[in-house]
């Protein structure tokens, strides 16, 4: 349910005039209103008992890294927008932290292409 949501919402907003595409604001809103309800999930079922990674475990998962990197696409479209969706997530943005943390500073160095491409998009 989760994985590749961010594509759509990224995708149909700041990337498509890149692709001379138009905007596709109906396709954000849906793909935000899955990634509402995958964050919601998230935090009531996977992230419940304040496990610090899907699995419970002590170190992140897979499914932890393609999940948390899926969502950190979404800082492309803007820190209000980030805020916006993230904000009512504390488990998630707790969850985001631990990854970030623990797969340091390798995490960090991949994340710095997307503030890379959000500064030339914004240009």
């Amino acid at each position: 349910m989760l994985p590749f949501v961010s594509v759509t919402i990224v995708q149909n907003s700041i990337l498509a005039p890149v692709f001379h595409r138009p905007l596709n604001p109906e396709a954000v809103a849906e793909g935000e209103k899955i990634l509402s309800a995958a964050l919601s999930k998230t935090e009531s079922f996977w992230l419940d008992d304040n496990r610090p990674f899907w699995l419970g475990e002590n170190q992140p998962s897979i499914a932890d890294l393609i999940l948390v990197c899926d969502i950190m696409q979404v800082k492309l479209v803007g820190e209000t927008d980030w805020n916006r969706l993230l904000g009512p997530y504390k488990k998630v943005q707790q969850w985001i932290e631990n990854t970030r943390n623990a797969t340091n500073p390798h995490f960090d160095e991949l994340h710095k292409v997307l503030k890379e491409l959000k500064e030339k998009l914004q240009n």
